[in-house]
């Protein structure tokens, strides 16, 4: 029998299976297994980032109240991730439309600064770019390693940026970087269940900086 590329996905399901009821019945145990596994992980995450959460969510208000942008970047996965915490951002369901931008959607940029200078300049570039004092860098790696994630993040502290980076396992070199101002770990090996930690953490973030902005327009903060 030729296993399958998928196989350790599932690893239960024999190609030459021919029971259709019981194949069901574990696929449904494995899904009930992996969303409770994910809601565990999600939540003991939110519970234990909670203080670094207002922290951060704070600052970011602050850039933001200031005219800051906010710039975000990964690879794979967490490129999606980017693009969808630059959407939330951008176009929320309600309260603010902040500015942000993604560094990973135009696909001209990154393939030409791939191929003219490495692919681990491709973040640091565009933020030399784009940004300016007073802006705020996001950047995903579930290692918490990515080396171009991890040059942005310099090129961002030398301009003087709010660095906030998300990222799994322990950490990684991320978590040790004296240049990311705010880190959020999940503290996971799955990298399945470290994105999906990772989307709760950007919406509790965003909803922080939201209550943050809110408060300030009432109470006539500049």
């Amino acid at each position: 029998m030729t296993s399958e590329p998928t196989g350790f996905l599932y690893p239960f399901i024999d190609a030459e299976e021919r029971d259709s009821s019981s194949l069901v019945a574990d696929l449904a145990a494995s899904a009930r297994a992996k969303i409770g596994e994910s809601r565990a992980i999600r939540a003991a995450t939110l519970d234990r980032c909670d203080s670094a959460l207002a922290e951060t969510g704070r600052a970011m208000a602050d850039r933001f109240q200031r005219g800051g942008r906010l710039f975000a970047f990964g690879n794979g996965g967490s490129a999606t991730d980017a693009e969808g915490t630059v959407e939330l951002f951008r176009n929320p369901p309600h309260g603010r439309p902040l500015a942000a931008m993604s560094l990973v959607d135009d696909r001209a940029v990154l393939t030409a600064l791939a191929n003219d200078v490495g692919f681990e300049l491709v973040f640091s570039r565009q933020l030399i770019a784009h940004a300016k004092e007073g802006d705020i860098a996001v950047g995903f790696s579930t290692s918490g390693g990515s080396v171009n994630v991890l040059g942005a993040f310099v090129e961002a502290a030398r301009r003087t940026l709010l660095t906030v980076g998300l990222c799994g396992y322990e950490g990684g070199a991320m978590a040790q970087s004296d240049v990311v101002d705010h880190c959020l770990v999940v503290r996971s090996d799955s990298v399945h269940r470290i994105q999906e930690a990772q989307d709760a953490l950007i919406l509790r973030l965003w909803s922080i900086v939201q209550q943050c902005l809110e408060e300030d327009s009432e109470s006539g903060r500049p």
